[in-house]
């Protein structure tokens, strides 16, 4: 019962009164509970909160409506993550502490809200042997997003051919397809992060850096990709395509691709002596101001949900070795003092990528793999609601003239 809490306490938690309290009550909008032998009626303070939060985005509609989507009010309701007081959470779960311990696997099963089993190693994919050798023969050039894109349809249909297995553990089968187009290498069922350590041939302690990385970029509620996503399974398409959806949305450059314009300025910052890094940095923000650029002043630098610094790009930093990897905490800390803007996820999983001696580009695969859990997980609640995401645009064009009164 303890997270049932008094009318008073529900009252000054909306910051209302009692009878506006009961209102909501008779209307429908809240919910109470009175168990046997007590009379006073007591409220679930999880519904309290999400009570709350609706009012919150109803006030905040009318101004932000006015201006623009970007950044703007919540389009759809969402019991996957939150993203409060500078903290991240999967369905309740802080994900500083879940990326202390949890593969990607475990957590896309959290986000799934799922019981199902990680063990794949019984299932197997028809006719891949035969498949594998001629799509990557046709696609081995591409960059691994448009790799991605071009094989994903084609693998997809060795999915479709798994009968039997719970959707979860089919989710899963497209997660290690999705893993393996983006790597070039076919698939298996080796955890994620092992994979790509394998891949890269990474020691254990930079393999566990990966898994933290992984599990950070898994969601960050309704961005562009997850928004598409789950517009696109709202439309009945499949999971596999809802998942193509959401890799073009995340290769533009203001969002997935900003991690190869973060690649290029560390890069640049560091390839000069110490003493020029500031001046390397204030180089850059004068062309960025002469162009008057929408983007971030400089990229890997600043996020509109956290003011004061993304939790992700700190917690990955603070697993890096400092005296080791101090051009890229010299950098950061000159970045910081020249905008005023604390680094986030982009900047981290680039300094991941160096300090690990990655293929340039490698913080894209772990961004892009990390976030199909995430994905899998918006599709499955958009499909769960069943309603077709279809938006009204005001329109503000020309306008037919009518005839004089």
């Amino acid at each position: 019962m303890e997270n049932l809490i008094s009318a008073r306490e529900a009252a000054q938690l909306l910051g209302i009164s009692l009878p506006t309290l009961y209102s909501y009550v008779s209307r429908g909008l809240l919910q109470s509970h009175q168990h046997e032998g007590q009379k006073a009626k007591r409220y679930l303070k999880e519904e309290v909160l999400r009570l709350l939060a609706r009012n919150t985005d109803s006030k905040r509609a009318g101004s932000a409506a006015e201006s623009a989507i970007d950044w703007g009010v919540p389009v759809l309701e969402s019991k996957i993550t939150q993203v409060s007081h500078g903290k991240l959470y999967y369905r309740g779960l802080p994900v500083d502490e879940l990326a202390r311990t949890h593969t990607l696997e475990q957590t896309a099963l959290i986000l799934w809200d799922s019981q199902a089993t990680t063990d794949l190693q019984a299932i197997p994919l028809p006719g891949l042997d035969i498949l594998w050798p001629r799509l990557l023969d046709l696609n081995a050039a591409l960059p691994p997003y448009e790799r991605a894109i071009s094989m994903l349809p084609m693998l997809g249909t060795t999915v479709k051919q798994v009968t039997g297995i719970h959707p979860h553990l089919q989710a899963q089968l497209w997660m290690h397809l999705m893993a393996a187009a983006l790597l070039g290498m076919k698939p298996d069922y080796q955890t994620f992060h092992q994979k790509l350590a394998s891949a890269w041939q990474l020691d254990a302690s930079q393999a566990d850096l990966l898994r933290a990385a992984l599990v950070v970029s898994a969601d960050h509620e309704l961005n562009v990709s997850t928004f598409t996503v789950r517009c696109v399974a709202s439309a009945g398409a499949s999971l596999g395509m809802a998942l193509i959806a959401g890799l073009a949305a995340l290769s533009g450059p203001k969002h997935g691709g900003e991690s190869l314009r973060v690649g290029s300025m560390v890069r640049a910052g560091l390839a000069v002596e110490p003493h020029a890094m500031r001046d390397s940095l204030q180089q850059r923000l004068r062309i960025h101001d002469a162009s008057h650029h929408f983007s971030p002043r400089l990229p890997g630098f600043g996020h509109p949900l956290y003011p004061h610094g993304d939790p992700r790009g700190s917690l990955l930093m603070n697993m890096l070795d400092k005296k080791t990897h101090a051009g890229l905490f010299e950098l950061a800390d000159t970045a910081q003092d020249l905008t005023g803007q604390a680094l986030n996820i982009d900047y981290a999983l680039v300094a991941v990528e160096i300090a690990c001696g990655l293929p340039q580009g490698a913080a894209q695969i772990l961004f892009a793999l990390g976030r199909t859990a995430g994905w899998i997980a918006h599709a499955m609640e958009q499909v769960e609601e069943g309603q077709l995401i279809r938006p009204r645009a005001r329109y503000v064009g020309k306008f037919p003239l009518t005839p004089a009164g």
